[in-house]
C-alpha cells in the first residue's frame, strides 16, 4: 500500500491543468486559415483533390462539417491560400458556422460559434451524463472520446461522463455516418433518454456523412427529425476539441 502511495506521488498531477490554454503541436491540423486574395480561381486544385467536396471557391471557403482534415488541399494549393493552423477549438452550435470563410480567424470563430442556452447551463452546468452511440463509425472518433476520459485529459473532473445506459443519460453523442442497420438503434437510444435531452454530433461522418455521404447504405433521417445541439468536427476530433466544445456548450467558467 505504501509503495502505491509513493508511486502515485512520484507520478504527480498528470492531467492537463488548464484545458482552455492547452495547445496542440504540428502536424495536427485544426482551424483553417483562408486567404481568398491569394486564391487563383482558374486553378481549382483544392476542390479537385478534396474527397468530400468540403471546399468551394468564389468565395473561398471550407466546410468543417465535411472536411476530413487530410491536408491534401493545403499541399495542392500552390499559392498558399489554404493553411491549417493548430487551433483546436472547432465546435459549434450552428451547422452554418462550420463553413469557414476567407479571413476568418480562430479567435473570431470561437467568440460566436457556440451560443449556449441558459437552461443548458442551469441543468447541466455541473453534471452532464452522455450515452455514446457508434452509428457505423470506424472507431477513430470513438477512440478519441475514450481518450478524453484518460488521465491526461480527465474530462470527468468537469462532471462530464459517459454512461452505459441511455436511461441514465442527459444526452446522446453520435459518431459514424449512421448506417441503415444502426438507424433504429440510434433512435431507440435517443427516445430512452428523458427530456430535456441533448444531441451531440462528433466527427465528420456524424455531421455530414463524410466520405460515405453518398452511400446507399446510410439512413440519416434521424438528423432530419431531431435537431443537433452541438457539432464537434474532426476526422477524428482531438480530445481537446471535444472537451472544449462541451465546456463551452455548458458555459463552464
Amino acid at each position: 500500500m505504501f509503495d502505491s502511495i509513493k508511486l502515485r506521488k512520484q507520478h504527480g498531477y498528470q492531467a492537463i491543468r488548464d484545458i482552455r490554454t492547452a495547445t496542440v503541436k504540428a502536424p495536427f491540423r485544426g482551424f483553417p486559415r483562408l486567404d481568398g486574395e491569394k486564391c487563383d480561381l482558374s486553378c481549382l486544385a483544392c476542390t479537385a483533390v478534396c474527397p468530400t467536396g468540403a471546399i468551394a471557391t468564389e468565395p473561398l471557403r471550407i466546410d468543417l462539417g465535411r472536411c476530413t482534415f487530410c491536408g491534401e488541399c493545403e499541399r495542392g494549393c500552390g499559392t498558399g491560400a489554404i493553411q491549417f493552423s493548430s487551433a483546436h477549438s472547432l465546435a459549434s452550435t450552428d451547422r452554418n458556422d462550420l463553413i469557414i470563410q476567407s479571413g476568418q480567424t480562430p479567435e473570431s470563430f470561437r467568440e460566436t460559434a457556440i451560443q449556449s442556452r441558459r437552461e443548458i447551463h442551469r441543468l447541466f452546468g455541473r453534471s452532464l451524463k452522455l450515452r455514446q452511440v457508434s452509428a457505423a463509425g470506424c472507431n477513430g472518433c470513438e477512440m478519441e472520446l475514450n481518450a478524453a476520459n484518460n488521465v491526461n485529459f480527465d474530462m470527468g473532473r468537469f462532471g462530464i461522463e459517459f454512461v452505459a445506459s441511455p436511461r441514465h443519460a442527459d444526452g446522446i453523442v453520435i459518431t459514424g455516418p449512421i448506417s441503415r442497420n444502426m438507424a433504429p438503434a440510434l433512435k431507440d437510444a435517443y427516445l430512452s433518454i428523458s427530456e430535456p435531452r441533448i444531441v451531440v454530433a462528433v466527427g465528420t461522418c456524424a455531421i455530414s456523412g463524410g466520405i460515405f455521404a453518398d452511400s446507399a447504405q446510410l439512413d440519416r433521417s434521424f438528423l432530419d427529425e431531431v435537431p443537433v445541439d452541438l457539432y464537434i468536427p474532426g476526422c477524428p476530433p482531438h480530445p481537446l476539441t471535444i472537451i472544449g466544445g462541451l465546456l463551452d456548450f455548458r458555459r463552464h467558467k
